[in-house]
């Protein structure tokens, strides 16, 4: 019914609202024939097409998906939130809304500069050689490193995400570059997914270089695979994320403490990117709900 009244002319529904204002609330017209006041007295005073009006009550809709994205979300991702709860609007009608409303998507950094990869890693060879697309859960991670600074100092990030849905399934947070910091990443992910046999790739960090590294790997049954030295297009995936996460949530706040710091991100990895997020190559889908597609696909 809902979705029947949205469809019916908008002007239709103001036309009618003015001509029964004497008879009963304007409020509870336009809650019954679900339009906006702002919206009906804005056309009292000056009458707009029904184009026009269609456009300000879409507005409302993208602004609030603009909202609940943290101002994330470009056009093709609003368009997907909108198509979800049941609108027919195209992908450039919610561009051209957006761009006359300047309502613009974060962008990401600047790409690092292309580095020709040199001579393999003596310690582990590069096996992932950049084949990102994975067709099962669990058959290759990639994990990488960055950092955070809050006001307190210094704060280190260190992520396994799997590469079939793109999901963080493990992750740690530590005030310095210990040796423990992707290690207690890679546990988490083995205690939550518990693989048999898994292909993980990082790229040539002391941590990953280890000999604590590469006794855990054959305690837990993965192969390590490791990018060429000095080419971080080799470990591309894991460099997305950091840039996505740091320009959509990250650098947006500012951290007092590590403590806080590490709580957010927690909240950012778990709860925005992994059940919420849309993610380009995933089809406009969250990590969570494309893994769940799949289990009902198998």
């Amino acid at each position: 019914m809902g979705n029947q009244r949205r469809s019916q002319p908008v002007r239709l529904k103001y036309t009618f609202i003015k001509a029964h204002r004497q008879e009963f609330e304007t409020a509870v017209m336009c809650h019954l024939l679900d339009v906006s006041r702002s919206g009906f007295y804005a056309w009292v005073r000056k009458p707009l097409s029904d184009r026009a009006v269609e456009d300000q009550r879409l507005l409302g809709l993208i602004r609030a998906a603009y909202a609940a994205s943290h101002g994330v979300y470009g056009a093709p991702r609003i368009f997907l939130d909108l198509r979800e709860a049941g609108e027919t609007c195209s992908t450039h009608r919610v561009a051209r809304i957006m761009r006359a409303n300047n309502l613009k998507a974060l962008h990401g950094y600047r790409a690092p500069r292309y580095v020709r990869g040199h001579t393999p890693s003596l310690l582990t060879p590069n096996t992932l050689q950049r084949r990102f697309t994975v067709q099962r859960p669990n058959t290759a991670w990639v994990t990488d490193i960055t950092y955070v600074r809050p006001w307190e100092g210094w704060l280190y990030l260190a992520v396994v995400m799997d590469l079939y849905s793109r999901r963080i399934v493990g992750w740690s947070t530590k005030p310095t570059l210990a040796q423990n910091l992707v290690l207690d990443a890679l546990l988490m992910a083995v205690r939550r997914r518990t693989p048999k046999h898994v292909l993980i790739h990082s790229d040539q960090g002391s941590q990953c270089g280890s000999d604590a590294w590469r006794r855990f790997c054959r305690a837990h049954h993965l192969e390590p695979s490791m990018s060429r030295r000095g080419n971080c297009w080799d470990n591309a995936v894991a460099e997305s994320f950091f840039s996505s996460v740091k320009k959509e949530r990250i650098k947006k706040r500012i951290y007092t403490t590590r403590a806080m710091a590490t709580a957010e991100i927690d909240e950012d990895i778990e709860t925005f990117y992994n059940r919420t997020r849309r993610h380009s190559h995933l089809s406009g889908v969250s990590p969570e709900a494309f893994e769940a597609i799949s289990n009902r696909a198998y």
